[in-house]
């Protein structure tokens, strides 16, 4: 998996939150820091092992196992096994660790009361075009500055992919991107206003709508934060398949050239 967003050396500095705070390492200011730094693993990287977790903080595992279980006992995260093809090697698969949304939820969602009370008025005096508008709207000012894709080679859909992360990230949505066989995924591990989208499923439209523009390809949701998934994940397809209006004009150059006809109606030779 690709993490987009986070500058050179940050990691050593810190890790970004999704709020666009930073949390400090995992080495630094004691437990409170270290079990900030394993939360925003499991928010970024989630499903993730206590071993990897481990690795990429510089922990003994049993130092994150007891953070890990107190999450599980606060209700903050959940484990789970290895399906078979992620596990490595031979044994028992190892445990799995994500956050809840209960965990989620303790990251904050900044102003869900207000902003569902705006959007239900905004609804009752507009009605349904007007809630579409104003997600779209929003949408398209967190990819602003964003040209669509230029040339659709697996290259280029990838990184216009990873550009879109970066400006979710920077929106505090702590998106990636990671290669999944022929497509690339862009995963939202946090969503600001998760709440109110449970609410007005045109937020999420609307941010799907911006994907497909901005990457010129059939884009698929597969999963939302807003119906109780763990992260947003986006499919996009790296190979994109010819328009019917390439693929008539290929077959039209294929086939003998037309008998041109004169005034008459007969052909001419």
């Amino acid at each position: 998996m690709k993490t987009v967003g986070l500058r050179r050396g940050d990691e050593g500095a810190g890790r970004r939150t999704g709020a666009g705070s930073v949390a400090a390492p995992a080495t630094v200011g004691g437990e409170g820091h270290t079990r900030a730094a394993i939360v925003q693993l499991l928010l970024e990287e989630g499903p993730i092992t206590a071993t990897a977790i481990g690795n990429k903080l510089g922990l003994a595992p049993a130092g994150v196992r007891r953070h890990l279980d107190a999450l599980i006992d606060s209700g903050q995260a959940r484990a789970g096994r290895s399906a078979p093809w992620q596990q490595k090697g031979r044994g028992r698969p190892a445990k799995q660790y994500q956050l809840t949304a209960a965990g989620r939820g303790k990251l904050g969602h900044a102003y869900d009361d207000l902003a569902g009370a705006a959007m239900r008025q905004l609804g009752e005096i507009g009605g349904e075009q007007a809630l579409t508008e104003f997600a779209r709207k929003r949408a398209r000012t967190i990819v602003a500055g964003i040209e669509p894709v230029a040339e659709h080679t697996p290259q280029q859909t990838e990184a216009k992919a990873e550009e879109i992360a970066e400006a979710f990230t920077d929106a505090g949505f702590a998106a990636t991107t990671r290669k999944v066989g022929a497509g690339v995924q862009i995963c939202q591990h946090h969503c600001p206003v998760a709440h109110v989208a449970e609410e007005f499923p045109q937020l999420c439209a609307a941010e799907l709508e911006a994907f497909r523009e901005l990457l010129g390809t059939h884009v698929q949701r597969l999963a939302t934060i807003a119906n109780g998934d763990c992260a947003c994940t986006t499919h996009v397809p790296l190979l994109v398949p010819p328009t019917a209006q390439t693929r008539t004009s290929a077959q039209t150059a294929a086939q003998p050239a037309a008998v041109r006809t004169n005034d008459s109606g007969r052909s001419a030779e």
